[in-house]
């Protein structure tokens, strides 16, 4: 299974982005589908996840502010919906599928795509 990750781009400070997680056959290939961003100089986070039960984990500093959801209809994707953006979100985005939201040797990883918020 593939996950390719798109969506990002440049936006001002307040702005909204939407990124897509497509997946080369079913979401429910994976028990937990994650959300990451890595931004200069940082380690790598852990932003949001989605279990296979339909329940959704957030960082508190995106609580309240993003949103992850999935195409139940088709259900080869995984959205993440970016509202009040601040500059310090700013970072590559990457998708994760696997049997848990923690990063193990046997994940699958998409490619990053970058968000700029500019101030």
């Amino acid at each position: 299974v593939q996950l390719q990750a798109s969506g990002g781009g440049l936006v001002q400070t307040g702005g909204s982005l939407r990124l897509s997680c497509a997946t080369s056959e079913s979401i429910f290939s994976f028990v937990a589908l994650g959300w990451y961003r890595q931004a200069p100089g940082k380690q790598r986070e852990l932003v949001g996840g989605i279990i296979s039960g339909g329940s959704t984990v957030y960082a508190d500093s995106v609580k309240g502010r993003f949103t992850i959801s999935r195409d139940n209809a088709k259900k080869n994707t995984v959205f993440l919906q970016m509202n009040s953006l601040k500059p310090e979100d700013t970072a590559v985005y990457y998708c994760k599928g696997g049997a848990t939201l923690r990063v193990t040797p046997y994940d699958t990883w998409g490619q990053g795509t970058l968000v700029t918020v500019s101030s």
